[in-house]
């Protein structure tokens, strides 16, 4: 599962992007520009990132922690899509532009898992799809597309920039937002490999 994503680049490159992207006006919840603007190679559980939530006729961003406690203390990082309504959830984006699966090494005696980097061709960046409870927000997952299947049996649901906006306003069917995308759209870089990093 997604437990890694990266959003290397700033939050004034997104703003910039959104005079060619099919999206309303953007604005930082209760005015409150957070310091956080720069990119970040790595957000992991538990930090505070940036989401994207429909408020009325304006894209609305807040800083939000990853993950909301489960009934038994753990924590809700990832949410599975299939079978479920969200016509009643709170939906939200989240702006990446790449994110981290891992594999065991192939040395037997390498406890650090290799790590692989997923990032959208003919893209600069990408949306994740999630929903929000609890004051926290958790990335949805689906059945993986050709591109990951190799890397693990599940994967996040990313969208282009241009699609954001459906998974906000549930334009279509859940069915077809919420699904891996088709063989040839996710490149893919190991970036550590058998204990040893490769590329950041």
């Amino acid at each position: 599962m997604c437990n890694e994503y990266a959003r290397r680049k700033s939050l004034e490159t997104l703003r910039e992007a959104f005079s060619w992207t099919k999206l309303p006006p953007f604005e930082w919840a209760d005015n409150l520009i957070p310091n956080d603007l720069d990119g970040k190679a790595s957000v992991k559980i538990s930090e505070t990132a940036p989401i994207m939530r429909l408020t009325g006729d304006r894209l609305v961003g807040s800083m939000t922690p990853w993950a909301w406690k489960g009934p038994h203390g753990k924590p809700v990082f990832n949410f599975v899509s299939e079978g479920r309504d969200f016509s009643g959830s709170d939906r939200m984006l989240v702006f990446a532009d790449g994110f981290y699966e891992f594999t065991p090494a192939e040395q037997p005696k390498v406890k650090l898992k290799d790590k692989h980097l997923f990032e959208l061709e003919g893209e600069d960046w990408f949306w994740i799809a999630g929903i929000v409870k609890q004051g926290a927000f958790s990335l949805l997952t689906t059945a993986p597309g050709p591109d990951l299947e190799p890397y693990h049996d599940r994967q996040i649901v990313t969208l282009r920039p241009d699609e954001g906006l459906d998974w906000l306003t549930l334009a279509g069917p859940a069915t077809e937002l919420l699904r891996a995308p088709r063989a040839g759209s996710l490149r893919v870089t190991t970036v550590r490999k058998n204990g040893v990093t490769l590329a950041d």
